[in-house]
């Protein structure tokens, strides 16, 4: 066993002699001075302990030097039910009285504003919350750090509520429920919070941790405790950023201006973004012209948290499209160039690989992924119905597989299903007793969504146990197919030797694992290279039969060893 000094594994790692010393003697490991050797175990448990010690003093800094940036406004994006006030939540954020009477105003930009308090500024998306996340999300880039979700008091939660919800689960960012409307005659704050805690949500007010503000949109009323709500949140994510970074952003909107030309909103996420930077966003490139903020001023520089509208790209970037910045105008168009062939080689395999037509070709993506997670949108013709289509996939679940169901809603899929599930993995959606728009199933299949419908419920748990069934790595065991015994031992002109055997029991399989065994002990196991009776090469020979053997790397063949064939074979449920 190779063994090593202490100084000279002292030097391999970087570490002063006393160090290292002072490391072996708290691992109790004897030695007389920094000459003595350590065997090639003691100095392998030596580096993988200096091997942590380095990673969390490298976690340790970098959680210190993250600690030291400063802190950037949060950005929130306002979702819920039609309806059920955002609009009018969004318009008394913009022109808000608290803002005009403690902070000066508030700022405006297409695409994003920003609320000015005592406490700090947020960044409103105004664009549809769905597309804050979901879109953005699809691109590996997630935009609002806050979902506030808009329920009116005087109707509770509702379909697109619990859209809302689905979409802000998947992207993963903290929720605040805002109750709207408290204003009414028929508002019932405390109905909805009972409909919060039916979808696992339970209100702090309750003895929960879910944020709920009672607010009226129209009024004003609770609307700054609303905003400290969100700062409070803001501050437990302790959201930073570094403005002296390579910067980076998001594309929040792009347009055509017939005077301007391309004008596009560009959220900055990091770093500071300055006029004549040259950017890419996916395959389009730009330089910064101008930069406009949201008080209509021209500025120079955009820092992290803040949204302005750029000029100078010179095509349409997608909404969602991460934004890079790019040392010259040679390095833009290169990668701008290089992104669109890949882009056009991609399209054609993507229409392939992402076509799902059924159950099966889902099951195969899933194994391939080895997710142990099935996600399900569910639909149906009644709340009935999918309470009981639940209540029946709960227990379907094994210790394995977790069956998660993103949103469940009555009524027929729509296309914001299928945006949710192109973005989720191993995502299915599963419809009882309605049937799919035509426009939903072509937007599925555009996606290469599973949209199945179904009209016995039993139908629909078979294929979901399939699934299930797919996801679990299978218990397996061993068993004996046949052996053969060696009678003769044949050399091969070209080198190599072939057992010249009689198979005496069961059969042997040419996929089979062999084994030899010399006096009842195996000396070597491993897959046969040829199979052949007579000249013909064959995939079995049964019991009662001659044939020759060569197995792939060994070939030290003595008359009187056996070759036993085994092969491995799933264990059913009835066993």
């Amino acid at each position: 066993m190779a063994k090593v000094r202490i100084y000279q594994l002292a030097k391999e790692l970087g570490m002063e002699n006393k160090e290292l010393m002072e490391l072996l003697d708290t691992m109790g490991v004897e030695y007389k001075s920094h000459a003595s050797t350590l065997d090639e175990e003691t100095a392998a448990a030596v580096k993988e302990i200096v091997a942590e010690q380095k990673g969390l003093e490298e976690k340790k800094k970098a959680e210190e030097a993250r600690a030291a940036l400063p802190k950037r406004p949060p950005v929130v994006t306002i979702m819920g039910h039609v309806d059920h006030g955002k609009t009018t939540l969004l318009d008394y954020l913009r022109h808000s009285r608290i803002a005009e009477r403690e902070a000066g105003g508030i700022t405006q930009h297409v695409g994003a504003f920003t609320v000015e308090t005592p406490q700090g500024k947020i960044v409103f998306i105004d664009t549809p919350g769905h597309e804050a996340f979901t879109t953005i999300r699809e691109r590996g880039a997630r935009v609002a750090d806050i979902a506030v979700i808009v329920i009116a008091a005087d109707d509770g939660i509702m379909p697109q509520t619990k859209e809302a919800i689905a979409h802000a689960k998947a992207a993963g960012v903290p929720m605040i429920f805002a109750i709207n409307k408290i204003d009414l005659p028929r508002a019932d704050v405390d109905k909805v919070m009972q409909d919060l805690m039916k979808e696992g949500f339970v209100p702090e007010a309750y003895g929960g941790d879910a944020i709920v503000v009672p607010i009226s949109a129209k009024t004003g009323e609770n609307v700054d405790e609303l905003l400290d709500m969100i700062l409070l949140v803001a501050e437990m994510e302790d959201l930073r950023a570094d403005p002296e970074a390579e910067p980076r952003g998001v594309i929040l909107e792009s347009k055509r201006d017939k005077q301007a030309g391309v004008l596009v909103t560009l959220l900055v996420q990091e770093g500071t973004f300055r006029v004549g930077d040259y950017l890419v966003a996916g395959d389009v490139w730009g330089k910064i012209r101008a930069m406009i903020d949201p008080d209509g001023k021209q500025v120079k520089e955009a820092p992290p948290g803040t949204a302005v509208q750029v000029l100078g790209f010179r095509d349409l970037p997608e909404a969602g499209t991460a934004v890079e910045w790019v040392p010259d105008e040679v390095a833009a168009k290169h990668i701008a160039e290089e992104r669109q062939e890949e882009r056009k080689a991609r399209e054609q395999e993507e229409a392939e690989r992402r076509k799902v037509k059924s159950m099966a070709d889902l099951l195969r993506q899933m194994q391939e992924g080895q997710k142990a997670e099935i996600n399900l949108i569910l639909r149906a013709d009644t709340q009935g119905s999918l309470e009981a289509i639940k209540g029946i996939l709960a227990k379907e679940e094994t210790e394995d597989v977790k069956i998660n169901v993103l949103l469940e809603a009555v009524g027929a899929p729509t296309e914001g299903d299928i945006l949710l599930a192109s973005t989720t993995e191993n995502a299915a959606i599963l419809s009882f007793g309605v049937n799919p728009p035509g426009s939903v199933k072509k937007k599925a299949e555009q996606k290469g969504v599973l949209l199945k419908s179904f009209r016995i419920i039993y139908d629909l748990i078979d294929e979901v146990r399939e699934m299930v069934r797919a996801q679990t790595e299978p218990e397996m065991k061993e068993e004996v197919v046949g052996h053969a015994e060696v009678r003769a031992v044949f050399k091969l002109p070209k080198g190599g030797k072939v057992a010249g055997c009689m198979v005496t029991d069961g059969k042997i399989v040419r996929n089979a694992e062999i084994r030899v065994l010399r006096g009842g002990e195996e000396i070597w196991s491993g897959r046969i290279d040829s199979l052949k009776r007579f000249k013909d090469d064959v995939r079995e020979v049964a019991a009662g039969y001659e044939c020759g053997i060569r197995l792939a790397g060994f070939d030290d063949f003595q008359e009187g060893d056996v070759l036993e064939a085994v092969r491995q074979v799933e264990v059913s449920e009835a066993q």
